[in-house]
């Protein structure tokens, strides 16, 4: 499924610079210049393709998407236009261009701005804050805890901009942070992956920092210059505990469980990695991706936590990994029965560089517990 939409994409992007071209050749400038003639016409159209051809050599999948949203604001610009002319009774000879194309033009300035604000959107990242209740002892009145994923170190942000971003984290002065995947992307730096480990390293939550991998973590191309066994040390040297279907008591009152990745076909059912807990504590599931809904609830956990769809990343395909079954939820809460389910749209982002209808954010999620006592010292042992 994924590979036929990636080569609609593809269709779409070689349709969209035809359809431009054509647009182009309406401008007054390339007009007076080519007068009558229709292959210098089109040569001047095809300035603008040649210059997103270079473009496309920089950063291929980007140029696409701006070609994508230029075609279709292009196409809605002339179809408004066309009906504005039939309710005006505009007659055909009258719709011949003589003056400047304003069409063309605004079609341009709305998708630059369009497309600026997206870009806004991924490289600035939000701070979502999610109030939870349940009627389990938490070992304290309110457990905080922040939720990030998706960093993919090198898209949006290299190390320092990860660093400054922790930074902010750490004044949330959290019971407990978790990273639900997708840490690293396939160009990571080594360089820049441990300095974004040291970086955690700063962080001083109550009850330590967590991390579960996703499925660009242990690289798809083996192109980087670091193995995920050296990522895997990395984050441990700096006091990250890696649960890759393990499961965590904490403070003698709540489970953490870390699922693997969906990718990894030797990975627990969610009904193994619950199996013998004690029903009557918490429980809080990391899960990468989205994808296990039925099979989650079924097990009995109380707080499930995912990223990777980065929020539906664009406007109007946000949701098409819900509906080609790929995701239960593409962002934000739902409940099934009593277990709760928290999808993050990301800190950062993947290739492309473009948010629209959502954002970049990480999550603090304040949990109020049932129980009244408080644990002054919090103390993790492996369940």
């Amino acid at each position: 499924m994924w590979l036929i939409i990636f080569g609609l994409t593809i269709a779409s992007a070689i349709a969209g610079i035809i359809y431009l071209c054509t647009r182009f050749q309406r401008f007054y400038t390339v007009r007076r210049i080519a007068g009558d003639r229709k292959a210098l016409r089109l040569l001047l159209a095809l300035i603008p393709v040649l210059i997103a051809a270079a473009f496309f050599m920089l950063d291929g999948i980007n140029t696409i998407i701006v070609v994508i949203h230029l075609m279709l604001f292009w196409i809605l610009g002339d179809l408004l236009t066309w009906i504005i002319k039939r309710i005006r009774g505009v007659s055909k000879k009258e719709t011949a261009q003589s003056g400047p194309y304003y069409t063309g033009i605004l079609v341009i300035v709305f998708t630059a701005v369009y497309l600026f604000a997206g870009w806004q959107l991924a490289h600035h990242v939000s701070r979502t804050v999610y109030e939870l209740q349940t009627d389990k002892d938490l070992g304290q009145d309110t457990l905080k805890v922040v939720l990030f994923a998706d960093s993919h170190i090198g898209a949006t942000f290299g190390a320092d901009g990860f660093a400054e971003h922790m930074k902010e984290i750490a004044e949330e002065n959290a019971d407990l942070v978790l990273i639900a995947g997708d840490y690293v992307d396939d160009d990571t730096t080594k360089e820049d992956m441990v300095k974004s480990c040291q970086a955690l390293g700063e962080l001083k939550p109550a009850f330590g920092v967590f991390y579960v991998f996703g499925n660009h973590d242990k690289g798809y191309y083996d192109r980087r210059d670091f193995s995920y066994g050296e990522l895997t040390e990395e984050l441990e040297k700096n006091g990250v505990v890696v649960l890759e279907d393990e499961t965590v008591l904490i403070n003698d009152s709540f489970y953490l469980i870390g699922r693997k990745d969906k990718s990894d076909p030797s990975r627990k059912s969610a009904g193994e990695l619950t199996q013998g807990l004690d029903p009557g504590r918490y429980r809080i599931m990391m899960d990468h991706q989205p994808n296990d809904y039925e099979k989650e609830t079924e097990a009995g956990a109380d707080l499930v936590l995912s990223g990777h769809t980065h929020g539906g990343q664009l406007i109007p395909v946000t949701r098409v990994g819900e509906w080609i079954g790929a995701n239960d939820r593409t962002y934000g809460y739902e409940k099934r029965n009593d277990t709760e389910f928290i999808v993050t749209s990301g800190i950062s982002d993947w290739a492309i560089k473009f948010k629209t209808g959502t954002k970049s954010e990480y999550v603090v999620l304040n949990i109020e517990g049932g129980g009244a006592r408080r644990a002054s010292v919090g103390r993790m042992v492996m369940a």
